[in-house]
């Protein structure tokens, strides 16, 4: 490397413009804003985000560091990712909540369904007994 072109580098190890695209297209994919890829956290959407050769992205270690750092710390998760999980646990409980007041509603409905049977049976027992006596009601007297 010539004394020239390593002037030409910043401490990132790329030169300024490569470091700016960089660091831009990692905080368009931090903040779920991607326009150049599908958005998901990886180094290949970095480089491909940045528009820069993956050579060119692994020459630019300090940056890679911060990316490393940030995605030990937040995760891969993209802000629209997260939202969506966020909105299916809700809807998961939801569901959960749903399910359990439903179960309960067909516990007390075969509940209630033995109740009517059970009581249907006294009443069918009853007529019979009441047309086997001729149909006369014996008034009960202390």
């Amino acid at each position: 490397m010539t004394a020239l072109h390593s002037r030409s580098l910043t401490e990132d190890g790329v030169s300024a413009k490569t470091a700016a695209a960089l660091r831009a297209a990692m905080q368009r994919l931090f903040d779920g804003k991607p326009q150049h890829t599908d958005g998901r956290l990886t180094k290949e959407n970095l480089w491909q985000e940045a528009q820069v050769s993956w050579a060119t992205m692994n020459r630019a270690t300090a940056i890679l560091t911060e990316w490393d750092n940030h995605i030990a710390e937040h995760g891969t998760t993209t802000p629209g990712e997260a939202r969506r999980d966020d909105e299916i646990t809700r809807l998961r409980r939801k569901r959960a909540e749903k399910t359990r007041e439903c179960t309960v509603a067909n516990k007390r409905l075969e509940a209630a369904a033995v109740a009517i049977a059970a009581l249907h049976h006294d009443n069918t027992q009853l007529r019979q007994e009441l047309a086997a006596s001729g149909g006369r009601v014996i008034p009960l007297r202390p």
